[in-house]
Parts: structure tokens; C-alpha cells; sequence
């Protein structure tokens, strides 16, 4: 296997994606690259369903490995919302300054203590025959009363990580890599794709 579909066409999680998979050598792709992928409607009640669908429709559809990915933040004050319907959360269109506004005031009145949340990210990997394995990684957080940064995507702006009292968006990218949600997942995924590359390569 010398190339690893991304089942997406979001650049930012491209781009996290592919320099958390660099040490692999690997090339990645995404939807971006291919013509003719098929829309996948994200219609799964988890993370964990909607990556399996999206990594399980575009290797049958491209016979290529894929990784399918979903995340989002799940903020407690809002009984775990918006979750799965993060990217969409605004309704559709939206983009990310839409969904940060409206977060920002269904959390008006909230106190600091109240506004906790998580990024929560599912990876899943499917070849052509079959779903391999889907895995999760999570990222705790407060969610702040405004945006401080401008790196990232998302939420990233709102996400505030304690232990160092800074946003994902005020984090370089490379220490954003080695804390958040997505790279607790890497961490996992990595592992099921070199066990699958071992099974594959000796049959």
C-alpha cells in the first residue's frame, strides 16, 4: 500500500491528518484529489458510525485503503451538543465563524465552571472487502466566552486546553498535533494500519 485515501474534503483535518502520518511514509490523499467520489450523507447517530460509512462507501468505490474520519465537540452545559452535527451545526450552509457564533450564544450566562466540552474524534479504516476497525481518541476542554487565536479550524478558536490556559487557536499546530483529540486517535489508528499492512503483505 503506497497510498492512504482521506475520506474528506476538509483541508484542515487533511492537513493534521497527513503530518501525523508522515513518520509512515505514506502518501495521502483525499476526496480532493480523486474526481467522481460520491457525496455520503452523515446520517449516523455517532462519530464511530458516520467514520465507518464514510471509510467503508469510498473503498468500495475506489478499491483503495481509506481512512474514515469524524469529529466534533460535545459541550455539557448543552447535554452533549452539537456533536455529530458539529460541522453543521448552524444549519446548512454553514461554516465555522456561524457555528462558533451560535455556540457562543446558546452558552450566554454560562459560567466558566459550566462550560466544559471535549473534542471527540473516531477514525475508521476499510479496504475494498470489508471495514477494518474503527478507533476514538478524546480531548478535554472549557469552551471560552469568546475566540482567542486564529490557527485551526472548527471550533479551535473557543477550545481552551487548561493545563496551559491557551485555545487550539492560539496553539502552534504542532503542539495542537501532540494533545488533541485527532492525535489521541493517530495514535491508535497507526497501530491498526501497520497490524493490517502486516496481514496484508504475507497473504
Amino acid at each position: 500500500m503506497n497510498e492512504l485515501l482521506i475520506a474528506t474534503r476538509n483541508k484542515g483535518k487533511v492537513r493534521e491528518i497527513a503530518g501525523l502520518l508522515s513518520p509512515m511514509g505514506i502518501r495521502v490523499t483525499s476526496l480532493l484529489d480523486h474526481a467522481g467520489m460520491p457525496d455520503i450523507i452523515e446520517d449516523g447517530a455517532t462519530f464511530r458510525a458516520n467514520a465507518a460509512k464514510k471509510a467503508v462507501v469510498i473503498a468500495r468505490h475506489t478499491g483503495l485503503v481509506v481512512m474514515g474520519e469524524d469529529s466534533g465537540i460535545e459541550v455539557d452545559a448543552l447535554g452533549g451538543r452539537p456533536g455529530v452535527y458539529s460541522a453543521r451545526y448552524a444549519g446548512e450552509p454553514a461554516d465555522d465563524e456561524m457555528n462558533n457564533d451560535l455556540l457562543l450564544r446558546e452558552l450566554t450566562g454560562v459560567p466558566d465552571d459550566k462550560r466544559t466540552a471535549r473534542y471527540r474524534c473516531a477514525m475508521a479504516l476499510a479496504d475494498k472487502d470489508m471495514l477494518i476497525d474503527v478507533v476514538e481518541g478524546t480531548c478535554e476542554g472549557r469552551i471560552t466566552p469568546e475566540r482567542r487565536g486564529s490557527h485551526g479550524f472548527g471550533y479551535d478558536p473557543l477550545f481552551l486546553i487548561p493545563s496551559c490556559q491557551k485555545t487550539f487557536g492560539e496553539l502552534d499546530l504542532a503542539v495542537k498535533q501532540g494533545m488533541s483529540h485527532r492525535a489521541q486517535a493517530m495514535g491508535k489508528f497507526l497501530k491498526l494500519l501497520e497490524n493490517y499492512l502486516v496481514r496484508t503483505e504475507t497473504t
